[in-house]
């Protein structure tokens, strides 16, 4: 029988902060890069972000973490991949983030596809999030996908990764 593994979808499939780089630079002007971010908490990092967040397809239209498909791929083929999303804080993010997923991930089925509010209930053998509150309660191998706003918190019990790369080294 394969493992589970949970896979977040924003910060690990998704570039979220490529996307709120881009709209806080529209809407006042002045361009960070995601290392001027580093230690920042999201919303501290862009005041506007609930407001970015919750505009009209924000979630559908994220770009894609460089070899995320790849990276992914080859986890469904060697795991049971459930992605497993906080959907529910935002209205119409879930049906934007089920097509996104349909669209760049076209081998994930819809089973796979858990959105929630809290991912404490979703159990499995191994799971990859960029935040630790997601990875705090889980009881199998973490693995933290670095992000700026979690990049200096190192816990024991976390595998840190750079990215989708790394991923596949270690799995």
């Amino acid at each position: 029988m394969k493992k589970k593994i949970l896979v977040d979808m924003d910060g690990v499939l998704a570039d979220v902060y490529r996307s709120m780089i881009e709209k806080e630079y529209l809407s006042k002007g002045k361009y960070v890069t995601a290392e001027d971010l580093n230690g920042l908490d999201e919303y501290e990092a862009f005041p506007n972000a609930r407001e970015i967040i919750k505009s009209e397809k924000f979630f559908r239209n994220l770009s894609l973490m460089p070899d995320s498909i790849e990276g992914l791929k080859y986890l469904n083929e060697k795991y049971d991949v459930l992605i497993v999303s906080s959907a529910t804080e935002f209205s119409g993010c879930i049906n934007d983030k089920q097509n996104w997923l349909e669209e760049h991930f076209p081998f994930i089925k819809w089973q796979q596809m858990i959105f929630c509010g809290k991912k404490d209930s979703v159990m499995g053998d191994i799971m990859i999030d960029d935040h630790p509150k997601n990875l705090d309660y889980f009881k199998g191998e973490k693995i933290i996908f670095s992000q700026p706003h979690n990049i200096f918190k190192n816990k024991d019990g976390y595998r840190r990764v750079g990215g989708w790369n790394d991923i596949i080294k270690i799995l």
